[in-house]
């Protein structure tokens, strides 16, 4: 296992950033029409065009894949240690069982190397086939006692699915018991069809709502409830979750059929559960440190999408936070929640 800085109070974990492969294998599956992905060059040299389908999906740049890069990047903006992540479309979900395993193994492999080829700079979590249970069991498994992985990116829902579903629970059982971290990525959000705008209002306005139904459902569906020691995180500040959580609790306290339905306390579930502070905004940053707790809230920049927040350290610093608070939030609850205090 790689020396990590943990003992340094001054470092800062980013536990939301992105990595795309350089390259991909060619498809050798059994479809006749399959969405594996793939690159193609693009006018800029360090840039390059992730296709889907024949389309270009969005167009990266070597950040994603190049480890240097990434280091220098990382030195400039005053983080310490990125958790890394695949872009949530590479996941897969919609593919065939045997094309998705094939494809995770590849891209927890790609993240793999990169944590070994970075010595305490990075750590990883894997992509698994969550179509199918059993299989993503088995390739967390392969990722945490194999490749050392920390955890394990899901989206919020598998195919429509959401994770707070029955079906789901027995690869969160498996999870805790394994002791992986579990970062929760929007991904394909409902909603699409209310949308007036250019395309990228998906991940500007659709995001946030899709992460909020998720983290609810994890309540309601009871998963949560039935898996306390759970390390589970939501990106984007948990999206819609922190102004829906009042009502939810309202409605568990009033409501008798709601409360013979969840079996946990709203309030006391949302506050167990970890959220970045990708937000943009000190004021409801602030917000989050209210409702889910200064313990619960870690720092997530998005790096390197063009969404991302370029000054993570300066946007802890902009919440005029005592010492050691700021202590806890760059890097105590991240180190919690990865499982390594």
């Amino acid at each position: 296992m790689q020396s990590i800085p943990i003992s340094d109070t001054a470092m800062l974990v980013d536990v939301h950033t992105h990595v795309v492969p350089e390259s991909f294998p060619n498809y050798i599956g059994k479809q006749i029409s399959s969405q594996w992905p793939s690159m193609a060059p693009a006018p800029n040299p360090c840039h390059r065009h992730v296709m889907v389908s024949g389309s270009i999906y969005r167009t990266v740049t070597n950040q994603c894949w190049d480890c240097k890069v990434r280091t220098d990047d990382m030195n400039s903006s005053g983080v310490g240690l990125q958790v890394l992540s695949v872009m949530p479309e590479l996941l897969g979900y919609w593919l065939s069982l045997e094309d998705s395993e094939v494809l995770c193994r590849y891209l927890n492999d790609v993240i793999a190397r990169m944590v070994s080829d970075a010595p305490g700079k990075f750590l990883g979590l894997a992509a698994v086939p969550m179509q199918n249970i059993g299989s993503a069991i088995r390739e967390l498994d392969f990722a945490i006692n194999t490749l050392g992985m920390k955890g394990v990116e899901i989206g919020t829902n598998i195919n429509g699915l959401p994770i707070g579903h029955p079906d789901l629970y027995p690869f969160f059982e498996a999870a805790e018991s394994m002791g992986a971290a579990i970062f929760v990525h929007p991904l394909r959000p409902v909603g699409m069809d209310r949308l007036v705008g250019p395309a990228s209002l998906e991940q500007i306005v659709a995001f946030p709502g899709e992460t909020g139904l998720a983290a609810v459902s994890m309540i309601t569906g009871g998963t949560f409830a039935k898996l306390p020691k759970l390390r589970i995180a939501y990106s984007h500040g948990g999206g819609s979750l922190s102004m829906l959580l009042p009502r939810l609790q309202h409605a568990w306290n009033t409501f008798p059929p709601v409360r013979q339905a969840v079996a946990m306390d709203p309030q006391v579930a949302a506050r167990s559960m970890y959220y970045d502070n990708l937000v943009y905004d000190a004021a409801t940053i602030h917000r989050l440190i209210d409702v889910f707790g200064v313990s619960q809230l870690m720092v997530g920049t998005d790096y390197p999408f063009t969404i991302m927040d370029a000054d993570p350290v300066g946007r802890i610093q902009s919440l005029d936070l005592a010492e050691s608070v700021q202590i806890q939030l760059k890097r105590d609850n991240a180190l919690h929640w990865l499982g390594m205090t």
